[in-house]
């Protein structure tokens, strides 16, 4: 058969040349040896037209009655051909001191101290954790990440709803109903987050978290974020009225969104927060950037006042 000029030949067929089903592949052969420089009153050595060495002689030694030769004068050594296959000078060690290339030591997270006294108005570049609490619709996860992303300091939000859905596969919702399935994924997930914020703040990163703590069960909502995160965290309740939170609940989708009778008994135990001496925002009549504006002066005054809980 006959190929155009240029074209590329056929694999060739047959024991040796492959596997049936697999493309052709050819293996580079060994690499070149370097040229040497001619040398007065000895033939050059050309690769494989190299002379043979004279019985006797161990190849690479000089011939008999002939002096060594070392490099050129002005010219330097040439280098030696690497074997082919493993082998070459090996990998490149680490830096001095252990520390390889791209590996940044980040110290460890630990439980979360009070920030220090605020010497200008609202938050400023204070490093700080934050709950923000409230009912599903309240607007939580909107304010937070609003309130991460217009300060002037790096500053983390995460949401205890994301880190449930993680699980994929055998994600207990609890819509489904509440059993010991789902009460395990969700201490799962809050020990998650508070994990992610101490190592956030150990790096000088603030983390706003929220979640639906209930007020009647502070062993387990309060006191549970209060273990894992530390001390320093800083609880604010949001809590509209209940229209709001009804309207907010419609516009969801998916298993964000819950059935009015849920949302409403929901929202009748968050009412348990009034006299808990938490500060609580009322944002009824605010839009997102006025409650993210009106949680920042809230959490200056915790700062300077931090609640009892």
């Amino acid at each position: 058969m006959q190929h155009p000029v240029g074209a590329p030949l056929p694999p060739p067929q047959g024991p040796g040349h492959g596997l049936p089903g697999r493309p052709h592949q050819e293996h580079p052969g060994p690499p070149p040896i370097p040229q040497q420089p001619p040398v007065a009153g000895q033939p050059p050595v050309h690769g494989h037209g190299a002379q043979p060495p004279a019985p006797g002689q161990v190849p690479g030694s000089p011939a008999p009655g002939q002096a060594p030769q070392g490099p050129a004068q002005g010219h330097p050594s040439q280098p030696q051909a690497q074997p082919y296959g493993w082998g070459g000078t090996g990998p490149t060690p680490p830096p001095s001191g252990g520390q390889a290339t791209g590996h940044v030591q980040l110290p460890p997270g630990g439980p979360v101290p009070l920030p220090a006294p605020l010497a200008e108005p609202g938050t400023g570049s204070a490093t700080l954790a934050v709950l923000l609490i409230g009912p599903a619709g309240a607007g939580k996860t909107t304010v937070a990440r609003l309130w991460a992303a217009r300060r002037r300091v790096p500053t983390a939000h995460v949401s205890l709803d994301d880190v449930r859905e993680w699980v994929c596969s055998g994600f207990a919702d609890p819509q489904a109903g509440w059993n010991d399935h789902s009460e395990a994924q969700y201490r799962l997930a809050r020990r998650t987050c508070g994990f992610a914020a101490r190592n956030f703040l150990a790096n000088g990163i603030s983390c706003i978290l929220d979640d639906a703590v209930f007020p009647d069960r502070p062993v387990v909502g309060l006191g549970g974020w209060k273990r894992h995160v530390g001390p320093g965290l800083l609880p604010v309740v949001l809590l509209p009225g209940l229209e709001v939170v009804l309207e907010r609940n419609a516009a969801r989708s998916g298993n964000r969104r819950l059935s009015d009778e849920e949302v409403a008994r929901i929202h009748g135990r968050m009412a348990g927060w009034y006299g808990s001496g938490l500060p609580i925002i009322d944002n009824s009549t605010y839009d997102v950037e006025t409650t993210a504006r009106v949680l920042d002066d809230v959490l200056a005054r915790s700062i300077a006042s931090p609640p009892t809980w």
